[in-house]
């Protein structure tokens, strides 16, 4: 083992001594705490790849070695060795720089006591335990509910607790449920301990999916009681037969009969990952889950898959590892995971991508609600109180700022290979978007981000500073909601009855376009980007403005005329908040570019031909829907236009014609 205090040049281990076997390996820190481990075909050239170039690595991997204070490795036979012994380490250590999943809610699962002599059913969440049947998970606990309220009338056992059943028994009497024939009252002895037992062996064979066989039985003794005339027995079977139908309706049926498949899918940005799976047995989907994992580590899609299946199968029991696991892209050692999960179930697993048909469609579905579980999350992280107060606090800490930026105000430029170039500011109050106060700019300097930037930042605080001129006031206080900027084309205001200020117009009664100052400007780029709005500020004499640019690719935060940007640490509040403010700048930026692309496109195809007025030219454009649906127009079909003559159509057929050549 390589160990050392001094940085990771101080422990690398030594040439030649690093075999080139399959293994796994440990980082510790100056503790002796395990803080990483990973596994590797061969461990020289893995581990080589950690110091050969530092300043090459990914910001996260530098912190992590960075941390380190040595390096130990275990040689293994075989990469299913390896994976199974990473897997056991990461479990007895649980390093910080690994990924690793949680749950991003308690999910409820229908459990079913085998385990005691009289079964029962009931809703459970949490750790499973042993000599339990477990189905689901389900998404609400209502549903698990209503299943079993329809079963009862088929499968009889108990699902009272453990204190009624026992008094129920004291007193001789069974509770409601026996009395309404939705449980077979083992505690009273009406049915024997092995005739209950057999009730609930059928109920969870149902609920496994073997569905068909109750319903035909129940057929069968319904045509029975009614060719003997005991038309009531008769009626109460087809009530059950019915009930039986309504339970499997709940489970959607999406693939074959005999399909038993747990479907994966993942969404992800640069700071997190949701995955959800959909458990699909005998072709229904049974149940439903979800996870969310912070990226403290540089991951890629193939690499999240393979964390996922070691930690979520690694400790399951054998049969709820499933024959088939539908994934949506395969991580580099999937046969070695197919091999280990394989042994784990004690029968064939296989890992694969589905590239059509109704797998394909699933995957898809499930895609869509990793995707609707990512933004529900950061809905609900971005909306916490506690968690918004320790974003400004980290990020004042990081740029060592006085005190926590209250009002953040971010930049981005949007253009297409240097035309129609539009910049977007968005601002946050108290880590909330203040949409009302979004402005939008159509950017006049040529020159490439850097001196659009320039611009944009120099226009903002120009009238910043002609506001509060205006006003008279030598600081302009927040707290106020100015409204919306009509000429910069930004989002609906507020109310202009809002109370005077120094930020309210006194004629108009509305808030005034730029008359608050940010604590932190925050521009989509790096050093070049931050020096340029550091720069105009200057210029402008503003002195009280922190000024950061996020850079996307590493999420790296750099403040003007520094040479190494500041590193947050993944999982923090502060790199969240910039990261979700950066992305916000962007969307409004991009949809403002799009905007005015779509209409320079259509002004600039119909402007030139004869005839053709405003009004005309709207028209044309609300009939077709767009000027690519016109142009594949006939003269005849422009005809139908109000107020388009065959002339001026033969015309706008011609002009559109040579403009496309």
């Amino acid at each position: 083992m390589a160990r050392s205090a001094g940085g990771p040049a101080s422990f690398r281990p030594s040439p030649g001594s690093i075999p080139e076997s399959p293994g796994v390996y440990r980082f510790r820190d100056p503790g002796d705490r395990v803080i990483y481990v990973g596994k590797a075909k061969n461990l020289r050239q893995r581990l080589n790849s950690y110091f050969a170039d530092f300043a090459g690595l990914h910001p996260r991997t530098q912190t992590m070695l960075t941390t380190a204070a040595g390096v130990d490795w275990t040689v293994v036979g075989t990469e299913v060795e390896a994976l199974q012994l990473e897997y056991s380490w990461i479990k007895e250590y649980d390093p910080r720089f690994n990924v690793k999943y949680r749950d991003d809610k308690s999910y409820p699962y229908l459990a079913v006591t085998m385990g005691e002599e009289f079964p029962r059913v009931q809703v459970l969440r949490g750790a499973k335990r042993k000599g339990t049947r477990y189905f689901g998970p389900y998404s609400h606990a209502w549903a698990i509910r209503e299943t079993v309220d329809l079963l009862l009338r088929v499968f009889p056992i108990r699902s009272c607790s453990t204190g009624v059943f026992r008094r129920a028994g004291q007193v001789g009497r069974p509770c409601l449920l026996g009395y309404i024939d939705k449980c077979s009252a083992p505690c009273v002895g009406r049915i024997s301990p092995e005739d209950h037992r057999t009730l609930a062996e059928d109920f969870c064979d149902f609920m496994a999916g073997n569905t068909g066989r109750f319903v035909r039985r129940l057929e069968r003794e319904m045509a029975r009681a009614a060719a003997e005339q005991e038309y009531e027995r008769a009626a109460r079977l087809r009530d059950d037969i019915q009930a039986l139908r309504r339970a499997m309706e709940k489970q959607a049926v999406v693939l074959g009969d005999n399909t038993d498949c747990d479907v994966v899918a993942l969404a992800e940005d640069p700071l997190e990952a949701a995955v959800q799976v959909f458990y699909v047995r005998g072709g229904r989907i049974r149940g439903q889950r979800g996870w969310v994992v912070d990226k403290v580590e540089e991951t890629g899609p193939g690499e999240l898959v393979e964390r996922f299946l070691l930690q979520i199968y690694g400790d399951a029991a054998a049969e709820v590892v499933p024959r088939e696991v539908l994934v949506p892209t395969l991580p580099s050692d999937a046969d070695a995971i197919a091999e280990l999960l394989g042994e784990h179930r004690g029968g064939r697993v296989e890992i694969r991508v589905p590239q059509r048909g109704d797998k394909r469609d699933l995957l898809t579905t499930v895609e869509r609600n990793a995707a609707e579980a990512l933004r529900q999350h950061k809905l609900k992280r971005a909306s916490d109180l506690t968690s918004r107060s320790r974003a400004l606090q980290e990020v004042a800490d990081a740029l060592g700022l006085d005190q926590a930026p209250l009002r953040i105000e971010c930049y981005d430029v949007s253009h297409m290979q240097g035309t129609d170039v539009v910049a977007s500011m968005v601002v946050f109050e108290d880590g909330l978007a203040r949409k009302s106060e979004y402005r939008r700019f159509s950017v006049r300097t040529t020159g490439g981000d850097v001196a659009s930037i320039h611009e944009v930042i120099s226009r903002r605080f120009k009238r910043y500073l002609e506001e509060r001129s205006a006003t008279g006031e030598l600081d302009v206080e927040m707290g106020a909601e100015p409204g919306a900027d009509p000429e910069a084309g930004a989002e609906p205001g507020i109310d202009p009855g809002a109370g005077a200020g120094p930020g309210i117009d006194p004629e108009t009664g509305r808030p005034r376009k730029f008359a608050y100052p940010p604590n932190l400007v925050v521009v989509d780029g790096g050093p070049a980007q931050a020096a340029a709005a550091r720069r105009a500020l200057d210029e402008l004499g503003v002195d009280d403005v922190a000024v950061c640019g996020l850079a996307k690719r590493l999420e790296e935060v750099w403040l003007p005329d520094e040479e190494l940007p500041v590193i947050l640490p993944r999982a923090s509040e502060a790199l969240y908040l910039l990261q979700r403010v950066r992305d916000e700048a962007h969307r409004f930026a991009i949809t403002y570019h799009r905007s005015k692309r779509s209409r320079s496109v259509r002004e600039s195809a119909l402007d030139g031909v004869p005839g053709l007025g405003p009004a005309r030219r709207q028209a044309l454009i609300k009939h077709f829907g767009s000027v690519k649906r016109l142009r594949e127009a006939t003269a005849a079909q422009i005809c139908e236009v109000p107020g388009i003559g065959p002339a001026t159509a033969e015309t706008i057929v011609s002009a559109l014609k040579d403009e496309s050549s």
